[in-house]
């Protein structure tokens, strides 16, 4: 698939993911269309407006989630559409506004416009490894999970995972809809992203971090999988540029408990003053394995969670967002 000229729109633009996705599809000759709720807004769009290649080839677009219609504009003329827009928000208030509206509502108007563009011949989609594993199945260190894995909304209910809801039910949402108007879509599901931030706000995934190293006096009982945002960024576009991708990727490459990121961390940064207890006395939550083989077809070739640990802490640092 050739990419010079290419018209592709992303929605959520301004986000961690969509703006790594932003930058690589621009390098590549891409023409991009940028959805975002304030394309007007210089604090939330500068870094996208600065990109290499984005004055020749990146247009803003208003649009909202909860708008149906308003993505209408931005989709039309492209042959692709990544959606990235949804609430990445772990501390959750009210589940009903704060996450599952916008993501399950959102994907919908999204796809809808999609399809009312005649243009559009693949989507895809950012979900979640939170959509794969939050079922109440066994995870222990000798289990292996790969994409036939789906979260089970009563589970996610029941245990108050409410970001994990709202990934599992855009998702389920966006699968039926694409079958039932026979769109071709593939599905990128990453675990917790690390990395430098393009943008100029601090995302959820990588204040994990920040949090840590900022004098927390505990780390969180709790296993993640977790994967550099320039792999996740090409796994997008790749997803996009092979002909033969389909279905789900989960794109991982480490499962880790937070108290084996604060031993790396402890490793590269030797001054660091690093909580040195869980925050409970429960027995630790359990690795597990997530099979790579899938996102190995697609041609994901993973940095290892040493170098994209350290290149966080670095552009934490250098955002002033860590004292070191």
């Amino acid at each position: 698939m050739s990419e010079e000229g290419k018209v592709v729109c992303v929605t959520g633009a301004s986000g961690f993911i969509a703006s790594w996705i932003v930058k690589l599809l621009l390098l590549r000759g891409y023409t991009v269309h940028a959805a975002l709720r304030f394309p007007d807004d210089m604090r939330k769009t500068r870094h996208l407006r600065e990109l290499e290649g984005a004055k020749e080839r990146l247009v803003l677009f208003k649009a909202d989630l909860l708008e149906e219609g308003s993505f209408d504009a931005a989709v039309s003329g492209c042959h692709a559409v990544f959606h990235t827009a949804s609430p990445v928000i772990f501390d959750i208030r009210n589940p009903q506004d704060d996450v599952l509206d916008p993501a399950i509502k959102g994907t919908l108007n999204v796809l809808t416009s999609c399809r009312n563009a005649t243009s559009v011949r693949r989507v895809v989609l950012t979900s979640s490894v939170a959509a794969v594993v939050s079922s109440g199945r066994t995870r222990a260190p000798d289990v292996v999970v790969d994409e036939t894995w789906f979260s089970n909304p009563d589970f996610c209910k029941e245990k108050g995972k409410w970001y994990a809801l709202s990934k599992t039910l855009a998702e389920e949402t966006a699968w039926k809809f694409a079958r039932e108007n026979n769109m071709d879509m593939v599905s990128i599901n990453p675990g917790m992203v690390l990395g430098p931030m393009l943008q100029p706000t601090l995302n959820e995934s990588v204040a994990i971090i920040s949090k840590l190293i900022n004098g927390e006096p505990t780390f969180v009982n709790a296993t993640f999988g977790w994967v550099d945002i320039k792999d996740v960024a090409l796994a997008h576009i790749l997803a996009l540029e092979v002909p033969s991708a389909q279905g789900r990727y989960c794109i991982v490459e480490s499962i880790a408990h937070i108290s084996h990121i604060v031993d790396v961390l402890r490793q590269l940064y030797p001054s660091l003053a690093l909580p040195d207890r869980c925050a409970n006395d429960e027995p630790l939550e359990p690795t597990y394995q997530m099979s790579k083989t899938k996102a190995k077809s697609l041609g994901i070739e993973y940095t290892p969670l040493e170098v994209y640990l350290k290149e966080t802490v670095e552009d934490l640092k250098e955002k002033g967002y860590v004292n070191l």
